[in-house]
């Protein structure tokens, strides 16, 4: 993916010294990446957080006073939040909080960077769904508004979207799943933005597109589908509720 035309800017909040550096080292490392600050608490960082723009926050979990995780329950309108931990039984609660990705200490930069690069196309994709909604969603050129073609191994397999309940995306692959079937694509969620209607479907969560024709409940920031459980993530929650309530 090319850099964008600036580098997204970047905090650092740690009260590890070595580990600060490091990171720093790592930002300074990536042509995409630029370090605005850093801070040795969070609560040094939360006011930065909501006065100051930050495209990507680099984030320890654990830190005395304020956790990592305590500030962004602080944040109305997080940015793109990278954990930095020194255990890995954090996972859950990154994937409850719609956290880009999360490091575990000892940092090393391929593993620095596989995290940025998903920062940079997770940057991408939401100035992509911003041209998008101010276009009043509108389908892909040339695409029929009922439905779709889908790439599935050799084949174009017809999508209706109306049949559809949720998108969910896993790895490099997204999975297209209906009452009855599950298609398998691989593809990236963004291109499944550009060829799904707005009008119908919502994002709720980075690997969650939802049908909101299919939504049965919603409660404690999770939707109802068909039995499934699908987390709203933090920054998409407004934006769900807004749709749900003029649908």
């Amino acid at each position: 993916m090319p850099a964008p035309s600036s580098p997204l800017r970047c905090l650092v909040v740690d009260d590890d010294p070595l580990s600060v550096q490091i990171v720093i080292n790592c930002i300074n490392n990536t042509p995409f990446l630029t370090a605005i600050g850093t801070y040795d608490s969070a609560m040094a960082a939360a006011e930065v957080l909501r006065t100051e723009p930050v495209d990507l926050l680099f984030l320890d979990v654990e830190m005395p006073l304020m956790s990592g995780i305590d500030l962004l329950n602080t944040l109305q309108n997080p940015p793109l939040v990278i954990l930095i931990t020194s255990s890995k039984h954090y996972a859950v609660e990154a994937f409850e909080h719609d956290v880009v990705d999360y490091l575990v200490k000892p940092i090393s930069y391929a593993r620095f960077l596989k995290a940025a690069q998903k920062a940079l196309e997770l940057s991408a994709d939401a100035s992509l769904s911003a041209a998008a909604s101010a276009s009043a969603g509108a389908i892909a050129a040339g695409t029929d508004p009922d439905f779709t073609f889908v790439k599935v191994d050799t084949k174009l397999v017809k999508v209706l979207f109306n049949d559809v309940s949720y998108v969910e995306a896993l790895g490099d692959y997204v999975h297209i799943v209906m009452p009855h079937s599950k298609l398998i694509v691989y593809s990236t969620m963004k291109a499944v933005e550009e060829k799904f209607p707005s009008s119908i479907f919502v994002r709720a969560h980075r690997s969650f597109i939802v049908n909101l024709k299919r939504v049965q409940a919603i409660e404690d920031n999770t939707i109802t589908i068909e039995n499934k459980q699908i987390p709203i993530g933090q920054t998409y929650l407004r934006e769900v509720l807004q749709r749900l309530n003029k649908f």
